[in-house]
């Protein structure tokens, strides 16, 4: 229960951190601009192209042999409302200065990053994009985990772009420096989480129950 409490604070940080990107006003992220590309071309509207894309990815984790824990449902269940929290909390003005935007939208790397870290580190599963972050990175082992986020992003807006999602500065400097940030906090903190030995949702009731975990090892993350 305090690993799924501790999921919790991690997610909550991390919406933190999708705040700021929103509030710095100066572009849509990469997997928005991919969904607003979605949106041109189906009869689906933004949130149900983003949920759909969410559904797809979420099989491409799986053919990726990432295993969906409870830290999974979790991040399903609590990081959209998290961040709505945080979007109808924010008691300052509309930003309109792109030097102020560039500079939170760093600042709300920092805290996606740290987020991350927090619940990635419980191994109770990874949500959709960043378990298919953790799995293509265990297939590229020797690039640095922020270099395959830099990477998975740029291929993100490519297609997105290519379908008629919006492009602004944010969107760059998204796939430019969100990658980085992320290497340097993980550095810092000394996290890998290709390392880390995810449990599935079976595992962990069976652990519960009192019965020996299949994956092996049952402590926490590096």
């Amino acid at each position: 229960m305090t690993g799924w409490l501790r999921i919790a604070a991690g997610l909550l940080v991390f919406a933190l951190g999708v705040h700021m990107t929103i509030y710095a006003n100066i572009g849509l992220a990469p997997w928005d601009c991919l969904g607003m590309g979605i949106a041109k071309h189906t009869p689906l509207n933004y949130g149900l192209s983003m949920t759909s894309m969410a559904v797809v990815i979420l099989l491409i984790d799986l053919a990726l042999k990432e295993k969906i824990g409870f830290g999974t449902i979790i991040d399903a269940l609590l990081t959209g409302n998290f961040v709505q929290m945080f979007n109808d909390l924010n008691p300052f003005p509309e930003n309109h200065s792109l030097w102020a935007g560039i500079f939170i939208m760093l600042c709300g790397f920092v805290f996606m990053a740290l987020g991350m870290w927090i619940y990635m580190r419980q191994e109770q599963g990874c949500g959709p994009r960043d378990a298919l972050l953790v799995g293509l990175g265990k297939r590229a082992p020797r690039l640095p985990i922020g270099v395959v986020e830099i990477l998975l992003w740029a291929a993100v807006v490519v297609v997105g772009y290519l379908l008629g999602g919006p492009v602004g500065i944010g969107t760059v400097i998204s796939v430019v420096c969100a990658g980085l940030v992320m290497q340097a906090v993980y550095t810092a903190v000394r996290f890998e989480p290709r390392h880390l030995k995810h449990r599935s949702v079976a595992e962990t009731a069976a652990i519960l129950a009192g019965k020996p975990a299949k994956s092996g090892r049952p402590g926490q993350g590096t």
